[in-house]
Order: structure tokens, then C-alpha cells, then sequence
């Protein structure tokens, strides 16, 4: 494919001083983009601030007619995006074109959720005077995408800004910014107006000015909590709002009556689906004694069946890690859970073979009594790493699921929906899936407790984050009665 530019508010910038974007599963070149300097970072602000009135000014409807349009000509090009989306980021490509409509999706949903925005009349304690609340766009928006889910995280950040009347300006990752960067020129052919959208590639160097301009308005990013915690103490000194969805650390807790088959299929798959390259993979499954022997087997026999290899090949449901830090930081949690004590069920290395030798593999691998302490219990491993940890009891397993500073996400699977739902009440976390491995859900707020965040993405919760709320208080004149 051609190198990727920045695109500038509605124009591209090409020049020389590229760098590298290379592939995951064979360390193969697949492009080259343009970093952005800090002299282009303060460039983006600046004209997002003077010219994206023209954006904030626009009716609703309109902005709905350009987001609707973009959702459309993302379906279109699905299939570019996606090998492009595969090649720089590793997951199959089914998986890619499910990220990349997904994220359609969000376009469409916040093109109409933008047009129900509206005021009220509140009644005063004074009877001649009358209280009018309104919202309006908070202003520049700094967008932070991570790379594991780049086109999916891109959307659930720009939709509802712009369907709020925000200019946005985004720094895509450096490891992943080929795709988004198509997603961008696709919204911009929609009709975006001039100084409306910028997508700034590079390192934490071009976040972190960009998070520091005082004219920013608001923050919002999807990264690790440490990052977060950076981008904070940057957004303080301007008081800018930020919106943060950060690590993970979620527990699966299966019920004594839980469908064993079921429930591994469904433990398995969130656990390793993108190679555990997910803030809301299951990290620690929690099972009761009683059949645990079982789970364990059912969930072996599951991770065995998967077809790992290069993510473009029909058939293989598994590809790579996307950079060499995660099968490091999968390796290290290993061996420090073996050297506690746990058993390895299944996984554990590198695979063999030469197709494997040059990308970023590591097999989906399975850890059985695990105790509390191993590092993979407490930290966010965020590769294809899951832990068994048995108990006794489901006031044990409570206990366990809510031992973390984390609380992302977290799932119960139990037939006795009385009892799966008594657990999920007591789960710290900012979503629970309940029979069910997935807490993200388009018209329902997402975001975490504790360490893994702030503030809500996606629902009509999404779009009122970027929103400011004005109240206008009114002396009504004398009603002059005609004598």
C-alpha cells in the first residue's frame, strides 16, 4: 500500500521522514507513515480551535447527513480496510472486518443519538423567573487510540465527538496506524468541513504534547492505567476534562451449576480472542472445586482446537501477538506463576515451525491452580495468558474476583440466574456479564471502576461526555393585563 500522510483538518501531508510499520506475523515491511512533530501537534490545536466553529455551528441533521455518509463508505471499503487493518495489527481478518463494521455502527448510532440532544425548562422557587439548561460542544478534543483494537477504539471516540460538534484531533498508534488513517480519509470525503478532524500518528512523545495544549478541551483515551495516570497529571495544570478507559484485570467466575462446555467455549474465546490483546479478556477464571477437574478439561480441549498462524490464510482463527513486549510480558507471567506452584494445562511456549520463527507467536496458554499472589493474577497480562484459580466456596470466589485495584469487567456463568445475579451484584467492576462474554453493548455505557478508569464510552452517556452544560436563568417581564 502507498505511505500513510497526516491528514491535516482535510488536507494530507506527505514528506520525507518516515518511519516503519511492520507486519506481526513475519516481521514483513507493510508501510511507512508520517510522524507528527510537536510543531504539528500545536498546528492541529490551534486550527481545530479557530475553524472547527464551522463544524460547531452546523445543525445537528448535518452532522448526522456527514457521519451517516461515513459509515456508509466504511462499509464499502471494509475489505481494504480490513487486510490493511490485519497486516499492521496481526488478528484474522474476520475478526478485522468485525471490528472495522462494528465500529460503522458507531458512526450510525451516534449520527442520530446527536440529534436528541435537548434543553429543559426547570421551575425556579421565584415564579417570575425562569431556568433554561442547555448543552453545547466542550470544544478541541484530544483523541488517544491504542493498537489493539485501533479502527473500533478510533470510532468510539470520534463518532460521538463529532456528533456533538467537537473538532477532533487524534493520535493513532504508531504500531497500528495504517487503518484508522483510511478511516479518517473516508470521514473526511464525507464532507467534513476544514479544521474538523486530524489524525496525528506517532510515539508517546506526539500524546503527550497534544494531551499538554491548553487549548484542548477534553482528553479521551483508551490505555493502560500507568498512561492514564500520565495523561491526568498533563491535563491538570489546564484543568481539561479527561475521559479515561484503562487496564483490566477481570475475572470469569463459574458457578457450581454453570454449563462446564459452555462456559469454557465461552472463557476460552474471551480470553484469547485478539491474543488477549483486550482490556476485558477474562484474566483470572475462578472455579469451585467441585468441578474444577472438569472446567480445567473442557477448557484444555477447547484451546487445542485452535488453528493458530498467519492471519491472512483462510481457516486460522489466531494470529500473532502484536509486538514482542506482549510475548515477553506472556513469558514472564508464565514462569512466575510456575514458580509459585501453578500447573500449565496447555500452552506455555512459542509454536514450532518456520512460518512462526519470524512473527510475534505465542501459544494460547492455560495456568491450573494458580494461587492469589502470581503476578498473572494481579497484573493485566494483556496477551493470550489465562489463569485457573480453584475455591471453595462462591463467597471465596467474590472474595477473589474483587482482589485486584482493577474493575474493568468481569463475567458469572451459572444456570440459576437468581444465584448468577446475587454474584454479579457483588462484582466491583463497571460491567458484568452475566452468561454472556462480552460487557460492551452500543446504547449502554462502558468504562470501569477504580484503577481502570473514568467517565463512560459508547450509549447516550458517550455523546454527553463531550458535552458542556449551560444554565440560563430568566426574569419573565410583568404579564400587562389589557383593561
Amino acid at each position: 500500500m502507498n505511505d500513510r500522510g497526516l491528514i491535516f483538518g482535510g488536507e494530507v501531508i506527505h514528506r520525507g521522514d518516515l518511519r516503519e510499520v511492520r507486519s506481526p506475523a513475519d516481521g514483513s515491511l507493510v508501510a511507512h507513515y508520517v510522524p507528527a512533530t510537536a510543531a504539528d501537534v500545536d498546528r492541529a490545536v490551534a486550527e481545530a480551535r479557530q475553524q472547527g466553529r464551522t463544524w460547531m455551528r452546523l445543525h445537528p441533521d448535518e452532522r448526522a447527513r456527514v457521519l451517516r455518509a461515513a459509515a456508509e463508505a466504511i462499509r464499502a471499503h471494509v475489505d481494504d480496510i480490513a487486510e490493511v487493518l490485519t497486516r499492521e495489527q496481526g488478528k484474522p481478518v474476520a475478526d478485522s472486518v468485525k471490528e472495522i463494521l462494528f465500529g460503522a455502527s458507531v458512526f450510525d448510532y451516534y449520527a442520530e443519538e446527536g440529534r436528541r440532544v435537548h434543553g429543559s425548562l426547570r421551575p425556579n422557587t421565584d415564579p417570575d423567573t425562569v431556568s433554561m439548561v442547555s448543552y453545547h460542544p466542550v470544544g478541541v478534543v484530544a483523541g488517544i487510540v491504542p493498537w489493539n483494537y485501533p479502527v473500533d477504539l478510533y470510532a468510539w471516540k470520534v463518532a460521538p465527538a463529532l456528533a456533538a460538534g467537537c473538532p477532533v484531533v487524534v493520535k493513532p498508534p504508531e504500531e497500528a496506524p495504517l487503518a484508522i488513517g483510511m478511516v479518517s480519509q473516508l470521514l473526511t470525503d464525507a464532507g467534513l468541513p476544514p479544521g474538523t478532524l486530524f489524525d496525528l500518528p506517532g510515539g508517546a512523545e506526539t500524546g503527550q504534547r497534544l494531551v499538554s495544549r491548553p487549548e484542548v478541551a477534553m482528553v479521551t483515551a483508551t490505555c493502560s492505567t500507568a498512561t492514564g495516570k500520565a495523561i491526568m497529571r498533563a491535563a491538570a495544570d489546564n484543568m481539561t476534562r479527561v475521559s479515561l478507559e484503562l487496564g483490566g484485570q477481570c475475572p470469569l467466575i463459574v458457578l457450581p451449576d454453570a454449563d462446564i462446555e459452555v462456559t469454557a467455549t465461552a472463557a476460552a474465546r474471551r480470553a484469547f480472542s485478539n491474543m488477549g490483546q483486550i482490556c476485558i479478556a477474562v484474566n483470572r477464571i475462578i472455579v469451585l472445586d467441585a468441578i474444577a477437574d472438569a472446567f480445567v478439561d473442557a477448557l484444555r480441549a477447547e484451546v487445542d482446537s485452535y488453528v493458530l498462524g498467519d492471519p491472512l490464510q483462510p481457516g486460522v482463527g489466531y494470529g500473532p501477538c502484536t509486538t514482542a513486549q506482549v510475548v515477553e510480558r506472556a513469558q514472564a507471567h508464565v514462569a512466575d506463576a510456575l514458580a509459585r506452584g501453578a500447573k500449565l494445562v496447555t500452552g506455555g511456549k512459542r509454536p514450532e515451525g518456520a512460518q512462526f520463527a519470524a512473527g510475534h507467536y505465542y501459544l494460547p496458554t492455560v495456568l491450573d491452580d494458580v494461587p492469589r499472589d502470581a503476578r498473572v493474577m494481579t497484573e493485566e497480562t494483556f496477551g493470550p495468558v489465562v489463569a485457573v484459580h480453584r475455591v471453595r466456596s462462591i463467597t471465596e470466589a467474590i472474595e477473589v474476583a474483587n482482589d485486584t485495584d482493577y474493575g474493568l469487567a468481569a463475567y458469572v456463568y451459572g444456570e440459576d440466574l437468581g444465584q448468577a445475579l446475587a454474584v454479579a451484584e457483588r462484582i466491583e467492576a463497571g460491567g458484568v456479564g452475566v452468561n454472556v462474554n462480552d460487557v460492551s453493548e452500543l446504547q449502554a455505557p462502558f468504562g470501569g471502576w477504580k484503577q481502570s478508569g473514568l467517565g463512560r464510552e459508547l450509549g447516550p452517556e458517550g455523546l454527553h461526555a463531550y458535552l458542556e452544560v449551560r444554565h440560563t436563568k430568566v426574569r419573565r417581564p410583568a404579564l400587562e393585563v389589557e383593561r
